[in-house]
C-alpha cells in the first residue's frame, strides 16, 4: 500500500461561527496526527481547499487552513470550486506522479465534500480508507452533525459497483497503519 493522506476543506469559515462543523478542535487534533504519522511514512500530504464568492473567497482568512492545524512547507495545496476534489484540478495528476494506490481521506464538510470525493477516487481507481472520526459536518434541518458523519460511514462502505472500496478505519488504526504496524484488510491498491 502507498496512500496518500488528502485533507478536505478543512479550513477557517467552517470552523467558526454558529454554522461551525461538528467537534472541530478534536477533528483538528486527529488530522495533525494523521499529517505527521502520514510524513513519517513518506506518504504525501494534501491540503485542499474550497474557495467560492462568499466566505471561502481565495486568500480571504475564511480561505485558510483552520487555526490548530499544522501544515508543513513540504506538503502539497489544492484549489477546488466543487465538491469533488478531483473535477478541473490536479488531483489525480499528483497522486499518480506521487505513486499512490490508496487514499486516506478526512476533512469537510462529509455530506459534500468528503462524499463526492470518495465516490469519485473509487470511480477512478483509488481504494479509499475514511477516518471515520476525523471527517465532520455541520449537520442540517434534517440529520444532526453526527447523524451525518455515522450515515456516511456506513454508506460509503457499502459501495461496491466501483470495484475499490471504503473501508472506515479510526485515526489511531489509520496511524498504526501508516507506521506499518497494522495492514487494511482486502485493500488492492490502485493499479
Amino acid at each position: 500500500m502507498k496512500p496518500a493522506l488528502l485533507i478536505i476543506d478543512l479550513q477557517q469559515a467552517l470552523c467558526e461561527g454558529p454554522d461551525a462543523a461538528f467537534d472541530g478542535p478534536a477533528v483538528i487534533d486527529r488530522i495533525n496526527a494523521l499529517a505527521v504519522a502520514a510524513r513519517a511514512a513518506d506518504a504525501p500530504v494534501i491540503w485542499v481547499q474550497h474557495e467560492d464568492d462568499g466566505t471561502l473567497r481565495h486568500n480571504t482568512r475564511g480561505w485558510q487552513l483552520a487555526d490548530g492545524l499544522h501544515a508543513q512547507p513540504a506538503d502539497l495545496r489544492l484549489r477546488k470550486t466543487t465538491p469533488d476534489a478531483f473535477h478541473r484540478t490536479g488531483l489525480a495528476a499528483q497522486l499518480q506522479q506521487h505513486g499512490a494506490d490508496t487514499l486516506i481521506v478526512c476533512g469537510m464538510h462529509t455530506e459534500f465534500c468528503v462524499d463526492t470525493t470518495c465516490r469519485r477516487a473509487l470511480a477512478l481507481g483509488w481504494p479509499v480508507l475514511l477516518a471515520q472520526d476525523a471527517h465532520t459536518s455541520a449537520g442540517n434541518a434534517v440529520l444532526s452533525p453526527q447523524q451525518v458523519i455515522a450515515h456516511h460511514n456506513a454508506t460509503l462502505t457499502n459501495i461496491a459497483s466501483f470495484g475499490p472500496r471504503v473501508q472506515t478505519w479510526p485515526t489511531d488504526a489509520l496511524i498504526a497503519a501508516l507506521a506499518g504496524r497494522l495492514k487494511p484488510q482486502g485493500m488492492a491498491g490502485r493499479q
